[in-house]
């Protein structure tokens, strides 16, 4: 960890070592640990245009981070988790604007994604908005500054397991785009659900089943890892230490299904201390390592 105090360290790493017995206040005290932090991050120069539709539902619905004097930049879109079922792309006054705040002050773009939820939409249907977004994005980010050749997506936890099935069902591949791509020149999965499963450590196998179905023996088709080798595009995966129980084998199974698909094995992070939430939480305060990261693919992907 980087530019933290030991107080803090040992705080968050005491939250990680109770997190798979209670996800649920161990992610809320990590929010309540960083809110403070992120509050005060800075913010100036970045101009937010907030809720621009990319599709008819409510829920699909974007917001841009415009770095000053932004010109052709990259642009980084941000797909929030809630174990399919909830979530936003907002979960309070701070969070998670600070991602998309960090990646404009780095002078890209940043998009904050919404989408629709289950059981209103079962998949493919997070997949399937993020697909209607990148063709929204196409069509309009030059408008806003950014370049519609170069778009990473970055999905958390269920968000990357969306992104994961854009990138790689074949089922999506068929309808949208059959390169893979939908305009996206890269793909960063953080503590994604890249399998699903109905085991009873899952905390949060009612919201597999909500977005999966019932019927867990069509899981494993519909699982992002299960398709991992026809991934078309750079990818990078990224863990915590702490993690959801079996998130981090599945990011290991699929960095190892990509690899042995390519031949060579695609960046795969795991960050020390860390958990499931603070992955997203900390963007924004003075720990960048995670955010550099991703940047640095980017431009090499790009």
């Amino acid at each position: 960890m980087n530019m933290r105090d030991e107080t803090f360290t040992e705080r968050l790493r005491a939250i990680g070592t109770r997190w798979q017995r209670d996800i649920r206040s161990a992610g809320d005290d990590t929010k309540d640990l960083y809110l403070p932090l992120v509050a005060r991050g800075p913010r100036e120069g970045v101009r937010v245009l907030r809720d621009l539709a990319y599709g008819a539902h409510p829920r699909q619905r974007l917001d841009v981070y415009q770095p000053a004097g932004a010109h052709r930049a990259g642009v980084v879109v941000f797909i929030h988790g809630g174990a399919f079922v909830r979530g936003a792309k907002d979960i309070n006054d701070e969070m998670y604007g600070n991602v998309l705040i960090w990646f404009a002050r780095q002078g890209y773009l940043g998009i904050n994604l919404g989408y629709r939820l289950a059981p209103e939409s079962p998949y493919p249907g997070g997949a399937v908005d993020i697909a209607l977004a990148c063709q929204w994005l196409t069509e309009h980010v030059a408008e806003y500054g950014g370049n519609p050749q170069r778009i990473c997506l970055v999905g958390h936890s269920a968000g990357g397991t969306h992104v994961g099935t854009l990138i790689g069902d074949p089922v999506l591949r068929q309808e949208f785009d059959p390169d893979g791509r939908h305009g996206v020149c890269c793909a960063v999965l953080v503590s994604a659900r890249l399998r699903a499963d109905d085991l009873p450590v899952n905390p949060n196998v009612g919201g597999v089943a909500a977005y999966f179905g019932s019927d867990s023996s069509a899981y494993d088709a519909r699982s992002p890892v299960t398709h991992a080798a026809k991934v078309a595009m750079p990818v990078l995966v990224a863990n915590a230490e702490f993690e959801n129980p079996l998130l981090d084998l599945y990011g290991l199974e699929y960095a190892l299904a990509v690899g042995r698909a390519r031949g060579v094995a695609p960046l795969h992070l795991a960050l020390a201390d860390h958990n499931h939430v603070s992955m997203v939480t900390h963007f924004n305060t003075e720990e960048q390592f995670l955010g550099e990261q991703i940047l640095a693919f980017f431009e090499r992907a790009g």
